[in-house]
C-alpha cells in the first residue's frame, strides 16, 4: 500500500460513501475511516476541513434526511456560524463522504471527485 494518508469521513448507510471507500481501496490505499455519526465533529475539525476544501459550512450542509429545515438552516439568512454550530450538535447535517489527504479535502459527490485529492 502506498504511504499516503487518506481519511474518509463516512456514513455506512450511504452508498456514495461506500463506493468512495471502494474506489480508494481499489487504487491501492488503506484509508482511515471515520464514522462521523458515531465520532461526532468538533468545531476545529470542521473548520480545518472547510479550509482545506475552500468551502463554507453551507457548501457541505446536507438537507435531505436531516433536521436542517426545522433548524432554519436552509433559510438564506442562516449564518455560517449557526450552520457550523448545528453541524457540531447534529453530525448528520454534514454531507458525505468527505475525503482528506495531504493534497486537500473534498466532498466526494460525485465520487469521482476523490481523484482530485489522490496522488
Amino acid at each position: 500500500m502506498p504511504d499516503f494518508p487518506i481519511t474518509i469521513f463516512h456514513n455506512p448507510a450511504c452508498s456514495t460513501s461506500r463506493k468512495t471507500i471502494a474506489m480508494v481501496q481499489e487504487a491501492g490505499y488503506a484509508p482511515t475511516i471515520v464514522e462521523y455519526l458515531k465520532a461526532g465533529w468538533t468545531r476545529t475539525q470542521l473548520q480545518d476541513l472547510l479550509a482545506a476544501m475552500d468551502a463554507s459550512p453551507r457548501d457541505i450542509l446536507r438537507d435531505k434526511g436531516t433536521p436542517a429545515a426545522q433548524l432554519g438552516l436552509l433559510d438564506p439568512s442562516a449564518s455560517e456560524t449557526q450552520i457550523l454550530d448545528a453541524m457540531v450538535a447534529h453530525p448528520i447535517l454534514v454531507n458525505r463522504p468527505i475525503v482528506s489527504t495531504p493534497k486537500g479535502a473534498r466532498l466526494c459527490r460525485p465520487i469521482e471527485r476523490v481523484r482530485e485529492v489522490l496522488p
